[in-house]
């Protein structure tokens, strides 16, 4: 089982972090986060590739708006473009509900000069990235 190596990666697997008071020089100046271990993660992401990683996680600050949100597929536009409808989600045991107004979303997971393959009434979850709505679903 994989065991978080550094401050960062426990923090972003959720586990209490105590502060080490021998890692002073491993601080910014006055606001205590920790630069050097979340450069340490980037790098052996870069070095090892994400593919064994299977989570998504969305960073969002205080007053900050949502930066994902889950979607339904109504239907293919072109090629990896995708018509879809912002969806609530509701009590266990509940369909989710539209809401909106249909929106186009690019799949990354499939290619940019090949029509896309991905069912109609799937559920994903989606980013804006730029001025563009991207999600991730292999087919």
């Amino acid at each position: 089982m994989y065991e978080p190596q550094n401050r960062a990666e426990k923090v972003l697997a959720g586990r209490p972090v105590l502060p080490d008071p021998k890692s002073a020089e491993r601080k910014f100046m006055n606001n205590g986060n920790s630069f050097s271990d979340s450069q340490q993660v980037l790098q052996r992401l870069a070095r090892t590739g994400s593919q064994a990683r299977l989570e998504t996680f969305v960073v969002a600050s205080p007053g900050a708006r949502a930066a994902a949100w889950a979607v339904k597929v109504k239907s293919n536009s072109s090629y990896n473009v995708y018509n879809v409808r912002a969806v609530e989600i509701g009590e266990p045991g509940s369909l989710p509900i539209e809401i909106g107004q249909e929106m186009q979303a690019v799949n990354l997971a499939e290619s940019f000069l090949q029509q896309g393959t991905l069912a109609s009434g799937t559920y994903v979850l989606m980013c804006r990235v730029a001025d563009k709505n991207v999600f991730y679903a292999p087919v």
